[in-house]
Formats: structure tokens, sequence, C-alpha cells
């Protein structure tokens, strides 16, 4: 049991709101204490044991890396269905997964445990902290990663980041996201097993993909406008078994908001908590550890009959709309001993492991060939098809994209005598258009900032 500077019990009314459930602060990995990186270095040798969950994940991450759909477009994959096969697209969702998937295992393992990200908008040198030998150095040796870093140097700029986020279309957003250097960059400038589809042996996949998961995110919190075709996806479509355990069903949809898997994410110094109840669905006590300050309120909630801890070496503040109901057990502590060592010895330099490093025997995968061009920064003209032209009382307008779109019709005289606004769609349908009269009309689409995207005669018999 640690030592404990400071000890505080709140207790306030119940605020109802949607359940939700998990727990996690996740910060960047330059503000993980001693403790943290001593203990999830040791659980990643850990998840090695038994049934092998890297081993598992990866091995499946190249299994279903990415297909030709054409060829057989009943088999699924995880990768750069965009923009063309929107009903396809799972890439942000179920990388959010599978690092739950593996956070919860290591809190299995240490419940203050969470998944650290690594931004590499900032973080862009061989010599960081992350690669240190008693951090995530070992692996390299240990698993035959086959590191390389920095030989290809396409990490994201800040600026690069700035103009991700400034994306107001989701399904673009995601695409430039996959595809360019916010998460390319950090596959291909690691090497080894990190630019192939086995990426997932090297264990900075999953804090890069934490990372990338901080990116949607904060999209998500600007726009608020994730959205998907799909409602299930492989892995995670309820039959998927890994060491006698069926993996649960996931709706994509359900899941565009992090708070669903009570993840946070802290910067700068700051874990800010909120529109969160409390549940422990997968731990007897949600554990919130960050060594900065935790600051919670605004619909966070810990109801009566659960059991929620906030820990900081620093700093916890608890403002108007936290809740602790009656009933409920909340702790806020302030752990000053060693920030949070737990008596365990720690000295830089190499880990002295007993255990096998489990190095894998096979060789890795031929690097990804990563698509840009035209289809990336969706720069395609718009082709517009009207049918049937000669129209009589409705019309079908297809694009050969999915836009949000404005549809108005003029008559020659230029005045505007139908207007119809459609959501991510290739296909709209104009109806009750038998009242005009015979002649010429013109179709003008627009998109959501009221640019012009074609123009396009039609004739009313």
């Amino acid at each position: 049991m640690k030592n404990k500077y400071l000890f505080v019990a709140f207790i306030f009314s119940l605020l109802v709101l949607h359940p939700i459930f998990g727990q996690s602060i996740r910060k960047g990995f330059q503000e993980m204490t001693e403790y943290e990186i001593v203990e999830i270095v040791d659980a990643f040798y850990e998840l090695r044991n038994g049934a092998d969950l890297f081993n598992d994940i990866a091995t499946f991450h190249g299994d279903y890396f990415n297909f030709d759909s054409t060829a057989d477009p009943t088999r699924l994959d995880l990768h750069f269905n965009l923009p063309d096969e929107q009903e396809r697209e799972i890439f942000l969702a179920w990388h959010r997964v599978v690092v739950f998937e593996v956070e919860q295992t290591l809190q299995e393992i240490n419940p203050e445990l969470s998944m650290p990200y690594w931004n590499s908008t900032i973080y862009q040198s061989p010599t960081d902290a992350l690669w240190d030998e008693d951090f995530l150095g070992s692996f390299d040796a240990a698993w035959e990663l086959d590191r390389d870093l920095g030989a290809d140097n396409r990490l994201p700029t800040p600026t690069e980041l700035n103009n991700l986020l400034a994306q107001t279309n989701f399904f673009t957003f995601s695409n430039v996201l996959e595809r360019q250097n916010l998460h390319r960059g950090g596959h291909v400038w690691t090497g080894g097993a990190m630019p192939t589809p086995l990426s997932p042996r090297d264990p900075v996949f999953f804090f890069h993909h934490s990372f990338v998961d901080k990116v949607w995110h904060d999209w998500e919190e600007i726009h608020h406008n994730s959205s998907y075709l799909t409602t299930s996806m492989i892995r995670y479509d309820g039959t998927y078994v890994f060491d006698g355990e069926t993996l649960p069903l996931v709706d994509p949809n359900d899941i565009t908001d992090s708070r669903v898997y009570g993840v946070f994410y802290a910067e700068d110094g700051l874990a800010e908590l909120d529109n969160y109840i409390v549940s422990n669905t997968y731990n007897p006590e949600e554990i919130f550890y960050y060594q900065f300050n935790i600051q919670a309120g605004n619909n966070f909630v810990v109801p009566s009959g659960t059991v929620a801890r906030f820990e900081s070496v620093n700093e916890i503040n608890l403002v108007p709309g936290f809740e602790a109901a009656p009933g409920s057990s909340f702790e806020a502590n302030i752990d000053i001993q060693n920030g949070g060592m737990l008596n365990k010895s720690f000295s830089k330099g190499a880990i002295t492991r007993t255990k096998n490093p489990y190095p894998y025997s096979e060789k890795i995968n031929e690097a990804i060939v990563w698509e840009e061009g035209g289809n990336l920064l969706d720069d395609k003209p718009i082709v517009l098809t009207a049918a049937p032209n000669p129209f009589t009382e409705k019309i079908t307008i297809k694009l050969n994209k999915r836009k949000d779109c404005v549809i108005e019709v003029f008559n020659m005289m230029g005045m505007l005598i139908r207007e119809e606004a459609f959501q991510n769609t290739d296909t709209m349908v104009i109806k009750n258009l038998y009242g005009l009269s015979s002649g010429f009309y013109v179709i003008r689409v627009t998109d959501a900032n009221g640019e012009i995207l074609v123009v396009k005669r039609i004739v009313k018999m």
C-alpha cells in the first residue's frame, strides 16, 4: 500500500447521465513517471507470455491489412478504403478498439497503467527518451524488430496537424490522416516491423496509434461529425475468440467519442475529466493516474455503489459539475513517495530480465505501399449525371464521389426554383417537378462552404 500525503473524500448528489465505462488518463510518453515506465515495460513483456496478445494482434492486422474488394467484395480489411469504399471504412474506429484492448490487458497487470502516446510532431529524434534501453529500446533486440530510426524521415509537422484538424468532412479527414505523415510517418520513420502489415509486433505501434486516436479525439471535439456507414468491425464483430474469450461486438458509430471507453487525453500538464460516469465495468476500482494536474468536473459522476480514485503526484482539482453520490467510494490521493515508485529500485540503463524475450522467428512482411495522389486529397473533378434527361416529374442526380452538398435548380431566367441539402451522399432525388414548364433548366451543386462544384443543363418535357 502506498504512503499517502493527502486523502480526500467527497460526497455529492447524483446527476443522471448515460453510463459509459473504462478508465484511462493517457499522457505523452515524456510525462510518464519512472514508476510508469518500469511498470509498462514489464507489462509489455508479460503480454507475450501464454496466449501472446502482441503476436495475435499483429497476425490479425497482417491477415486483414488491405484487400482488393473488386476481387472479393465480401472480404473485409482495415486499411485504404477511402475515398472510394466508404461502406467498408473502419480505420480510426478499429485502431481505437485495438489500443483499448491492449490497455485493458495492461490494467489487469497494473490498474494504474494507461497507454501513453508518442506525439511525433514534436519528438522526432532517435535520442528521445522513448528509445532508451530502459524504455522501448530493449524490445528492438529482444523481439528482433530490426528498427531503423529516422532512415525514412517523414514525421509530421505541427502545420500538417493544424491543417488536418481544419478538415470539415470526416471521411476526408480520416483519409488524409491515414495516408499522410500523421499516421504514415511514425511507421516509416521507425522502420523494422512498423512499416509492414505486422507493425503491431513493435510496442511503439500502440504509442503511435494512441497519438493517432488523440488526433481523432481533438478533431471530433471541434467538428462533432464522425460517422460510419458500417455497423460492425472485423475482430470486434462478436465472433472472434482470443485466449478462450469472445471479443465484443462493436459498432464504430458507438465509439466516436473516446469517453465511451473512459479515455481522457492529458496534455501540457493538465488532464481534464468530464462527461463520464464511473461504472466499474472492467475494473473493481477505476483509477485515474497522472503525475500532474487532474481536473474533474462538468458531469463527471461517481454513482452509488461504484469505486473510483484520482491519483496525482502533484495536484487534483474538483470543479463544478463533479459529483460523487452517497454510497460511492471516491478517493483523491496525492502520492509524494518517489513520484509513485512503489519502493521499486530504478536506475538508468538496461533493465536486467530473467524472462524469455520472445524473439519472432519468421521474417517480417514486405513494407507497405503507401498510396498517395489525387484520391488522397479528394481533388478529382466532380462528375454529375442526371436521369432521365429530359425529365418529367423527378430527376435523379448522381455524383462520382460522396459529398455534403446543396442542389439548386434554376430556370433559364436565372431564378432559383428549388434548393435541397444533402449529407455524405452521391445520389440525390429531386421530386415533384411536374409543375414546371417545358424547357431548359440548370442544376448547380455547391459544397458546404458555398463553392460551386459542378453545373449541368437539363431539359423538362
